[in-house]
């Protein structure tokens, strides 16, 4: 009995010797704060997966299903039961826009006519030059990098979430705009982020230039701010739901980097000479 009772006795007390030890170290440990005074970030009410934030200054809405009044060329686009029907012409926003999230509600015919890139075909093109691809990509064979959610000849999608013709899709798209320096350089290239149907299909993609259909992507220096468009390529494409919120770092990348704070810590604690 002796015996058992000091193999009982002895684990326990090892296990409890351990938890103090753990405990006494945790208690020790210094917290590391970085010393960047962030801004608060500003609360916004979130819609639902279809409905814009409730915030009217952070939200753009570009189509409520009224009317095309934010848009050039909107005239030419069929209106109703609060859709918008791709005709005769592209469409292209009256203002313009850098780094923003997008979301755009989209339905490919229910009637299905032609096969491939002439099937639901549509896209949009973030400043003009940087096209999401919209197509009826259910069971419709086509080049991959030309597929529903792909970066037109760039990135296929990461997997196909396309719905059925005529079922309404969603894509939300995070835009982070390329940048140019004095000399029309790339200082820092473009990246794409897109759900389609609540599916990440890509994951902040980076540019590698202009989408073209005729030659290979290539960056040519343009403004921060332009305006985006949608396609019109012959297929009867509905669109609804259309918003937009422009965004921007809380702090420029040099504050808001930890090593940049440490040293800037660092040399404020240098012995003055």
């Amino acid at each position: 009995m002796r015996f058992l009772s000091r193999c009982v006795i002895k684990p326990i007390a090892a296990s409890l010797m351990v938890t103090l030890l753990s405990s006494s170290v945790a208690l020790a440990q210094k917290e590391f704060k970085s010393g960047i005074e962030w801004p608060e970030p500003k609360v916004v009410t979130p819609g639902s997966a279809t409905v814009a934030p409730s915030d009217a200054i952070d939200a753009i809405i570009l189509f409520d299903g009224k009317d095309l009044s934010q848009w050039k060329n909107g005239e030419n686009w069929i209106i109703k039961d609060g859709a918008a029907t791709a005709n005769k012409s592209g469409i292209s926003t009256k203002q313009a826009f850098g780094d923003a999230q997008v979301h755009i509600e989209w339905a490919s015919p229910e009637k299905v006519e032609g096969t491939g890139q002439g099937r639901g075909n549509s896209g949009i093109y973030l400043m003009g030059k940087y096209e999401v691809q919209i197509l009826d990509s259910f069971v419709n064979k086509t080049y991959f990098d030309g597929q529903a959610g792909s970066i037109y000849k760039q990135y296929p999608p990461l997997v196909n979430a396309c719905r059925k013709p005529g079922e309404w899709q969603t894509y939300d798209i995070i835009f982070n705009a390329p940048r140019f320096d004095k000399e029309g350089k790339v200082s820092k290239p473009g990246h794409i982020t897109v759900l389609h149907n609540g599916v990440l299909v890509q994951n902040h993609s980076e540019l590698q230039g202009g989408t073209m259909y005729d030659r290979p992507p290539e960056y040519k220096a343009h403004a921060d701010k332009l305006p985006f468009e949608i396609q019109f390529h012959g297929n009867p494409v509905k669109f609804r739901n259309i918003w937009v919120r422009e965004f921007k770092e809380l702090l420029p990348p040099e504050k808001a980097s930890v090593a940049n704070k440490l040293k800037e810590l660092n040399k404020s604690q240098e012995p003055k000479k």
